[in-house]
């Protein structure tokens, strides 16, 4: 998760028409070992974008996410595996003072000692249903290239290595288990430049020129705890440093300044990703890069989502069941793929379904936001929920575990507040669509721009009762005012007497979880005046029958 840097004339230059054919790529995988399967769908854009949206999807609304693995051990937060490279960082001196100078003590050395302990992810799903997901997501492998389960193509993996666990079998059998659909991120294939960081030394200091470990062989493990592990199947680093790598670039697309990956990198990830989809089936599958696994210089993306929408038809009947993401979408792609907005949301209603992934914390764990209390709020949750679902979108929060599995209490207690909010207003939620305008109110009238994958969610958390959000069922509309107004009345101007949005009379209002509120309308809005005091400490939420 990072703000990317791109080169956009060479995107630009390789997305013309929406998609290349297959000879023009200048890294094209190996299927070989993994073929693609045969069905409706070709390894090119014309032919993906024929891809429509599942149902269900639209329907679901909320999932939540485990991005969950052995970066959590230290409590550092995201990308420690890369950070603890970076000489002077916070995660550097952590690292230094609790476990060692990463040239004798990397990450590979913290993988052992992620145990994963407490984790139970029957209790884990069954708590994330109880407060109002619908579908889950587990994280297959992030960027520090650990794979979560037992893996074919990837020697380091959970099975072999720390917890000694199929992880995602375990996550999958609970969330069939408990209804949920079932959805896999993969990171893994922005090791090659995310690592970078492993080939580097301290310039200062008693270990001045000392090299990180991100250069050793299968040969240097003689004795060591990893013997008969190659090193360079975690950290990918047998190859030049990017242009101002040192400075900190992390080249997050494949532009000029980077040192192009090999055909074999690209083809591990490719075969790791489709023994995932082959293995366990997901519904759900979600890349954090820009638009494609490796596009656009590889076929790798493409053939993955052909296989993906082919292999799920094969396991539904002919039926598409199957959900793929991707990030900084064009008009074209967000045909064949799912836009994926990063903790952020466009500040209008969107033609087809798209999603926004965000997280309570971290997104991973972080012991600094926990003795801070940095997580948000049960009200930000929701307010983020409703205004992303009346532009026709889902919700994927991402909830911490600590390294042994678990959440903590302030977590907890957030989830259980959401959660009770969730059991009262999910008719208003579940199963809806966008109403003829998403909101009115301050923030829906501001210009609130999005930056690469998204990261402008604060200005939506920081919403009044006078931002109003709109959703709605055949049968009725639901008004909700983003937080409880200290007037005791909420006035909405698109229900004004004579209005074009809504001719129809209004014959009663329902606050949910209460029952019939009184209300005026006229050609200045619909006033509703709400109990004395709030139902809950986030917002309400009226019904109106059209």
């Amino acid at each position: 998760m990072h703000i990317m840097k791109r080169n956009s004339l060479l995107i630009a230059l390789l997305f013309v028409a929406g998609g290349l054919s297959a000879q023009t790529y200048q890294i094209p995988v190996s299927d070989s070992d993994e073929p693609v399967a045969q069905g409706k769908f070709q390894p090119t854009w014309e032919s993906l974008e024929t891809y429509q949206v599942p149902e269900w999807f639209r329907n679901v609304k909320f999932g939540i996410w485990a991005h969950w693995g052995p970066q959590c051990v230290e409590g550092s937060g995201d990308w420690m595996a890369r950070s603890m490279y970076m000489e002077g960082s916070r995660e550097y001196k952590y690292h230094v003072e609790h476990y060692g100078h990463p040239s004798e003590f990397g990450f590979k050395d913290i993988l052992p000692l992620w145990k994963a302990e407490n984790w139970n992810p029957d209790k884990l799903v069954a708590f994330y249903k109880k407060i109002g997901a619908q579908y889950f997501f587990a994280l297959g492998n992030h960027h520090d290239n650990f794979d979560l389960w037992d893996s074919k193509y990837q020697p380091w993996n959970s099975v072999n290595i720390g917890p000694k666990k199929d992880l995602l079998a375990g996550w999958a059998a609970a969330a069939r288990k408990h209804g949920l659909y079932f959805g896999v991120s993969l990171h893994a294939d922005h090791a090659w430049t995310w690592y970078e960081t492993a080939q580097r030394h301290d310039t200062i200091g008693a270990k001045k020129g000392v090299p990180y470990d991100g250069k050793l062989t299968k040969a240097d493990g003689k004795g060591k705890w990893w013997e008969g592990y190659d090193p360079q199947d975690l950290y990918e680093q047998n190859h030049p440093m990017g242009k101002e790598s040192w400075e900190g670039n992390t080249y997050w697309s494949w532009e000029e300044g980077v040192c192009l990956p090999t055909r074999e990198y690209c083809t591990k990830f490719y075969n790791r990703t489709m023994d995932v989809i082959n293995r366990y089936n997901p519904d759900l599958l979600y890349f954090d890069v820009t638009v494609l696994p490796f596009y656009p210089i590889s076929d790798a993306g493409l053939k993955i989502a052909t296989h993906f929408y082919n292999h799920n038809m094969a396991t539904h009947k002919g039926k598409l069941e199957a959900v793929m993401f991707g990030k900084i979408l064009n008009e074209e792609q967000r045909k064949a793929l799912v836009w994926d907005v990063e903790r952020g949301a466009p500040n209008t209603a969107i033609a087809e379904p798209w999603q926004t992934c965000t997280c309570l914390g971290n997104w991973h764990y972080k012991t600094e936001v926990y003795e801070g209390n940095g997580y948000k709020s049960a009200a930000t949750v929701a307010k983020l929920l409703v205004d992303i679902v009346s532009k026709n979108g889902n919700l994927l929060l991402s909830v911490p575990l600590r390294g042994d599995g678990t959440f903590d209490e302030k977590e907890e207690k957030i989830l259980l507040e959401f959660g009770e909010w969730m059991s009262v207003n999910k008719e208003a939620i579940y199963d809806t669509r966008p109403w003829v305008k998403f909101g009115e109110g301050p923030i829906t009238e501001s210009t609130i721009p999005m930056r690469e994958q998204g990261f402008n969610e604060d200005a939506y958390g920081k919403a009044t009762a006078q931002d109003i959000r709109f959703t709605q069922t055949e049968k009725y509309l639901y008004v909700i005012p983003l937080s409880w107004p200290d007037s005791g009345e909420v006035t909405i101007a698109s229900l004004a007497d004579g209005s074009e949005l809504y001719p129809s009379s209004i014959k009663k209002v329902e606050l949910l979880g209460y029952g019939k509120v009184s209300f005026s309308r006229t050609s200045k809005g619909l006033t509703v005046r709400l109990p004395d005091k709030a139902l809950n400490g986030i917002c309400p939420v009226l019904k109106i029958k059209k």
